[in-house]
């Protein structure tokens, strides 16, 4: 969790300087503004979320072997979000997003800490391109996808210049 809180902190600092309409901006059609990305952010924190809590709730404890969750960052695959964390197309404050990212970090901070880490390693449930994953996977996949999306933050702030 620490990385995922190092990788958060970036993000929020690659955003600092913008304005509310900044952020809102759609630069080209078809590519989200940078506050549909932070949304998405939220959205992904959220439903891994409930995921992981499900699973220990829920799943089948099987084997599960690590996957290369690092490539995760690289960004010359493209990779469609599903509908159910897609943000919506909406105007949206920092000050809004912060709360909501700082949410869903609070809930998953909760999930991890109070969890049996065996059942964390027993638990899987499937990732759209490694397959099944450990919850312990998804826990620093979740900082890993931030890192991805934290460059196309930093592309979309050049083309806004």
């Amino acid at each position: 969790m620490e990385e995922n809180k190092k990788i958060r902190e970036e993000v929020l600092q690659s955003v600092s300087g913008l304005s509310d309409e900044q952020l809102n901006v759609q630069v080209q059609d078809g590519r989200w503004s940078i506050m549909q990305v932070l949304h998405h952010l939220h959205l992904i924190e959220r439903a891994i979320t409930f995921v992981i809590s499900d699973q220990l709730a829920n799943g089948e404890s099987k084997s599960i072997s690590d996957k290369p969750i690092h490539l995760a960052v690289n960004r010359t695959t493209k990779v469609n979000a599903p509908s159910r964390v897609e943000p919506p197309k909406r105007f949206i404050t920092l000050v809004e997003m912060k709360n909501k990212l700082s949410q869903s970090r609070e809930a998953l901070t909760k999930v991890v800490d109070t969890a049996d880490p065996s059942l964390l390693e027993q638990r899987a449930y499937p990732h759209p391109v490694f397959g099944e994953l450990s919850l312990k996977q998804w826990i620093p996949l979740i900082g890993l996808h931030e890192k991805r999306h934290l460059a196309q933050i930093e592309e979309l702030k050049e083309e806004l210049n």
